[in-house]
């Protein structure tokens, strides 16, 4: 994440928003109050709807890309309009605006990145302050993170702080990301958990599991079913 962010007041006008992420080299930019709660996000794309909306209604040559069709189809005429006829970022920007916390998952954000076909997200705190702003290369950066320190998080994070258990009970190795888990664990579910737990944390590629337990304590469905 980085926390040095480039913002516009939702005053702002069309050319400082422009000449914003010109100079700053982004492809969008959070708009802020005066209370760093984030508001909205100005992008390229709501900037040239301006241009796009001239050449739609007043050119008669002019055919839209399959995209702009698409947009047209889904946000309706009428808000298109309204942003194309947007002068400041607060009339111009996309709003609510598509947020993450700092404890978010690093896939959550990955997966709002995708379904939304954006490439930055704000970084806000529990009460809608702005603290910084994510990028997919942000991201990128957490699945080159250090053997040593995957292997550091799964021994203190999960297996001694999350399930209470003997780290010197679980053997861990990791090689470029992918884990490799030995050992014996007392009960079945905290060798599961163990598992998911380790497949969920940031930068593991993939988990070869060879826990084994003294303890089946999960009860099959049958057994349940029968007894009701």
């Amino acid at each position: 994440m980085t926390t040095n962010v480039v913002t516009v007041r939702e005053t702002a006008s069309f050319h400082e928003v422009a000449e914003t992420l010109i100079t700053a080299g982004i492809g969008g930019v959070p708009v802020t109050d005066g209370a760093a709660h984030v508001l909205g996000v100005v992008s390229e794309a709501d900037l040239l709807r301006k241009e796009e909306f001239k050449q739609r209604y007043h050119c008669e040559r002019y055919r839209s890309s399959l995209r702009a069709w698409l947009r047209h189809r889904v946000n309706g005429e009428s808000g298109i309009r309204k942003k194309a006829e947007g002068e400041t970022a607060g009339e111009l920007m996309s709003r609510p605006a598509i947020v993450v916390t700092a404890d978010s998952p690093v896939v959550l954000a990955a997966r709002m990145m995708d379904r939304h076909g954006i490439g930055r997200l704000p970084v806000v705190r529990a009460d809608g302050e702005l603290a910084g702003i994510v990028s997919r290369r942000d991201l990128i950066k957490v699945f080159v993170r250090g053997d040593d320190e995957i292997k550091r998080r799964i021994r203190d994070d999960i297996v001694a702080r999350a399930l209470g258990t003997d780290p010197g009970a679980v053997e861990i190795e990791v090689r470029d990301g992918v884990v490799r888990l030995r050992g014996r664990v007392d009960e079945r579910s905290r060798a599961i958990t163990l598992a998911q737990m380790t497949r969920n944390l940031d930068g593991v590629v993939s988990v070869i599991d060879e826990v084994t337990w003294r303890e089946d304590d999960i009860v099959p469905m049958s057994v349940i079913w029968g007894g009701a």
